[in-house]
């Protein structure tokens, strides 16, 4: 038997329905429902699982007949293939390949198993028939492979032991088959803490910490030569630096582009270098220069997360475009090009041989002409990492949206109030009129709600909207007052509901769930963020908006990025 097989006999057999067992296991009925139609499956090793059985034990005791949770358990695990204490944990299977960029279609092909199956054992849906030699397949390749000294840092730090070990290829190879049978791994949820990154992101407060508007572009005379040669890690430094200054310092208006693969661990260890290299950038946003910066994706995911942290307050601006080039890279030569009106900096070096790299800044024009033309070469080979839309782009974001609306495929939002698509006109208009909105903007707004809700009607015609919202108490609404969604009128002032308006707007959304039937909405009464809202149009684009100022919207395509969050659980805490 499958485990929805067996979860359901159980929920049959006791007679519960599967919103006591929400109640009962502290799982949202959301997840309760995808459990028993097979299209989420816990691991077997979870809390989750272990919250489903105790709690299938808890209602089971009021029936005719009682079970054990740990009869229940086994029974479950047994279903996930997880019985045998000896088994694969998936969780560090998971951690491994992100660790080192492995593509799920290579571990497949390395290992003769059809992606498919690589994909449920990667979900804990199955497991391997034979662990020991799936293991063992798995840790050869790694060992293989992934020989540099990068790689093996990582992974000593990845099993939590001395470097020295898995110096050697024949203790990694032994030391990584007993970390992925029996080793631990600590959990990150890298998308989950970007996107609470962006929730508490306020970018008025990071300009006043920072003194943004206090950073004064140097006018002073820069001696620089017509061109300079840099060598070694610590004049590499020196040499980006030097491009910033020449960048800030020129009168050009030019975009400024910048690629790069080059390592930056070295540089990274640098604080204070990486201060001034933050600092440069801020320096060019400040002169209100704009900026294409190609990131480099061929790393481990969780670093990438971390990486995209430090570009939310220069996202924020409006300023960036950010591109990622598609396919896998070679792994021998680094490469990096920046180019600006005033500069172009190229740099090269070979893999885990960086202090032996050179930089060649340059300010003639033949240089700079050449350099730009590379560029723009690089960005025709280019796809947006993420496509940004602030005010000036509402006209964009709509005309968008309003061709996606004809595209087939599930919706799915992650919201923190209600949509507006579901709101009347008259609730709609009370709230704007108390909220003292000027008539101009009040019948701006009441037309952005027509719009969504046309949009959506659209959608429903031949397609599902699923949408995740949490429920707020009164005492909660109290504590922290719901504002109206705005995000798709790029509204930049908070419009507040009373209690009794929020509640009114949460009826309205479940007379417009029991009138459309492909729209569906979860309301648990826990809260992720407060701040923003996603919205997925699966397997094409995943959508985070802020709801407070500035009015942004992060439209994401990236395979990698885009599928993190289709299949984040909603990280809602009480």
């Amino acid at each position: 038997m499958t485990f929805p097989e067996v979860l359901n006999d159980y929920v049959e057999t006791i007679g519960c329905s599967g919103k006591e067992l929400a109640d009962a296991s502290g799982l949202s009925a959301t997840i309760i429902s995808r459990y028993r139609s097979g299209e989420r499956t816990p691991r077997g090793d979870s809390d989750s699982l272990h919250q489903l059985a105790e709690a299938l034990a808890s209602l089971s005791a009021s029936g005719d007949r009682v079970f054990k949770a740990g009869e229940i358990l086994t029974a479950f695990r047994i279903a996930l293939g997880a019985a045998s204490q000896g088994m694969l944990k998936t969780d560090n299977l998971n951690a491994l390949l992100e660790v080192l960029d492995i593509a799920p279609v290579e571990l497949a092909r390395v290992l003769s198993y059809d992606p498919s199956v690589i994909s449920r054992i990667r979900s804990g849906q199955r497991m391997p028939a034979k662990p020991d030699d799936f293991v063992g397949g798995v840790c050869c390749f790694v060992v293989r492979k992934y020989r540099g000294r990068e790689d093996r840092s990582r992974l000593a730090q990845l099993m939590g032991c001395e470097e020295e070990i898995v110096s050697d290829n024949a203790k990694c190879l032994d030391a990584l088959k007993e970390w992925l049978f029996h080793g631990t791994v600590e959990q990150k949820d890298s998308i989950g803490v970007f996107l609470s990154k962006l929730d508490e992101f306020d970018l008025n407060e990071y300009i006043e910490a920072i003194h943004f508007n206090d950073i004064k572009v140097p006018t002073l005379p820069f001696h620089l030569p017509t061109s300079k040669n840099y060598y070694g890690v610590e004049q590499m430094k020196a040499g980006e630096l030097d491009f910033f200054k020449a960048t800030a310092l020129s009168h050009s208006k030019e975009r400024v582009f910048m690629c790069s693969d080059m390592p930056m661990d070295d540089m990274a260890e640098d604080k204070e270098w990486a201060k001034k290299w933050m600092f440069g950038l801020a320096a060019m946003i400040r002169k209100r220069l704009n900026l294409d910066m190609v990131h480099n994706l061929n790393r481990p995911f969780s670093e990438l997360m971390l990486g995209l942290e430090s570009w939310i307050p220069l996202y924020m601006t409006g300023q960036v475009t950010p591109w990622y080039l598609p396919g896998t890279h070679n792994s021998v030569f680094c490469h990096m090009t920046y180019v600006s009106g005033a500069a172009a900096l190229s740099g090269e070096c070979i893999a885990d041989c960086h202090d032996s790299g050179k930089y060649y800044l340059s300010k003639y024009r033949e240089d700079i002409a050449y350099y730009r033309r590379r560029s723009e070469d690089i960005l025709k080979r280019a796809k947006p990492l993420m496509k940004i839309y602030k005010a000036d782009g509402e006209s964009r974001l709509k005309a968008a949206l309003s061709a996606d609306a004809a595209t087939p495929g599930r919706r799915h939002g992650m919201l923190s109030v209600p949509p507006l698509y579901t709101i009347s006109d008259a609730l709609l208009s009370r709230i704007l009129d108390r909220n003292g909105i000027s008539e101009k903007s009040r019948e701006a707004i009441l037309t952005c709600a027509a719009e969504q809700r046309s949009r959506v009607e659209r959608i429903l015609a031949e397609n599902t909207i699923f949408d995740e919202l949490h429920r707020m108490t009164e005492e909660e609404f109290a504590a922290h007052p719901a504002k109206l969604s705005m995000v798709g009128a790029f509204w930049e002032e908070d419009i507040a509901y009373t209690w009794e308006e929020y509640a009114e707007h949460l009826r309205l959304l479940e007379a417009f769930a029991d009138s459309h039937k492909n729209y569906t909405a979860d309301l648990p009464m826990s809260c992720a963020f407060r701040n923003i809202q996603i919205t997925i149009h699966e397997g094409k684009w995943a959508m985070v908006s802020k709801n407070n100022a500035p009015a942004i919207h992060f439209v994401i395509q990236h395979p990698k990025l885009r599928g993190a969050i289709e299949n984040m659980v909603m990280p809602y805490v009480e």
